[in-house]
């Protein structure tokens, strides 16, 4: 069983808490679907000390260091301090905040800075631990890594998941344990290889599964179909799965296209009127939807076309529970103002799909 941060008795959550949260992505999003879980903390803990990550550095980047995150939560906690701590002498930082007066938030800098941290390495999850009195994993995007701060450092300090990792958990298992049906799946995406393990998952657990970008141009590329410059896979142990799916009978392809101009000539960039009308359709009469990855090339509004048609769709059904992740796939939704029409948002991309796959995370295995 998960230990869950809202089930926790106050008297366990009274000393410096030590918490795991996910602040990378372009903008703030992720940052705000952890302030409930730092609000409660707030409430019952001495301390808050935030560990978190940003890109793959190796070594120090100053581009990627943490100083401004700092800045952006205190003001999306109505300015209140938050203290940034720019180096790892842990001892020092273990005396620092052991006399910060109650109600003391920190934040360490970028967690991959240390060689460990993607290591998982025991050594640096004990350096970790020294700081709290417990535990809380509130960052579900990198809950697929076995990193020290995500996996290591449950084993030396009691371990909760925060209330957005809560939520991930629950709504994500929504979808895949028993959904209510017609359940339609709908996956796009410049990396055919990242949907496999979904697609085989829901072979036989979903209706329809409609496919786009990547997986639909490799699929259509093993049919014979020329689709020139578009982007596909190529590496034979992918070719293989994909033509295994492409004999699935709940799986449906695009039926027409929009291809590029100019500089993207060649190239399969969306999905054309007719598929759109098609997956609309499927859409409608769902009763669980799936979404991960774009349909198209989203960041030229004339490519974004299809998308935004399919996520409007979505949104017009009403009586479905729809799901949608990946940061791609989420900032095209804020842009476009279309991601409150969905049930609920992840804040998982590579962890959403893992998931979605019925892969067990190292991150909540290791909560249990």
């Amino acid at each position: 069983m998960i230990q869950y941060l809202s089930k926790a008795a106050p008297k366990a959550l009274a000393g410096t808490a030590l918490l795991r949260l996910d602040f990378n992505t372009e903008d703030d999003w992720r940052m705000r679907a952890v302030l409930p879980s730092i609000k409660s903390l707030l409430k019952t803990s001495g301390r808050i000390v935030i560990i978190s990550h940003r890109g793959r550095p190796v070594g120090f980047d100053k581009k990627l260091s943490l100083r401004g995150d700092a800045l952006k939560l205190s003001k999306l906690l109505g300015g209140r301090k938050v203290t940034f701590i720019g180096h790892f002498r842990f001892v020092e930082i273990k005396t620092q905040v052991a006399a910060a007066p109650r109600g003391s938030i920190f934040l360490l800098d970028n967690l991959r800075f240390l060689p460990g941290e993607e290591k998982n390495d025991q050594k640096l999850a004990t350096q970790l631990a020294s700081l709290g009195d417990f535990y809380v994993n509130d960052a579900f995007a990198v809950s697929h890594r076995a990193n020290a701060s995500v996996v290591a450092i449950t084993k030396f300090l009691p371990s909760y998941a925060g209330l957005e990792m809560e939520s991930e958990v629950k709504s994500l298992s929504k979808a895949i344990i028993k959904p209510h049906h017609p359940v339609v799946l709908i996956l796009g995406g410049a990396k055919a290889s990242d949907k496999l393990g979904v697609i085989a998952y829901f072979k036989n657990k979903a209706d329809w599964v409609l496919l786009g970008g990547a997986s639909a141009n490799t699929i259509l590329s093993l049919e014979g179909m020329d689709v020139k410059q578009s982007i596909k896979d190529s590496d034979p142990k992918e070719l293989l799965a994909l033509k295994k799916i492409a004999a699935y009978k709940n799986v449906t392809l695009p039926r027409d296209f929009v291809w590029g101009r100019a500089r993207f000539a060649d190239k399969i960039l969306d999905v054309g009127p007719k598929t759109v009308a098609a997956f609309s359709n499927y859409i409608a009469s769902a009763r669980t939807i799936i979404w991960s990855g774009p349909l198209g090339l989203i960041e030229k509004r004339q490519y974004a076309k299809g998308s935004i048609a399919i996520a409007s769709a979505i949104g017009r059904n009403h009586r479905a529970f729809s799901v949608s992740g990946g940061g791609e796939t989420v900032m095209f939704l804020k842009h476009y103002k279309l991601d409150k029409k969905f049930s609920f948002i992840s804040t998982g991309g590579g962890a959403m799909v893992d998931f979605l796959a019925g892969k067990k995370l190292p991150g909540i295995e290791a909560l249990k």
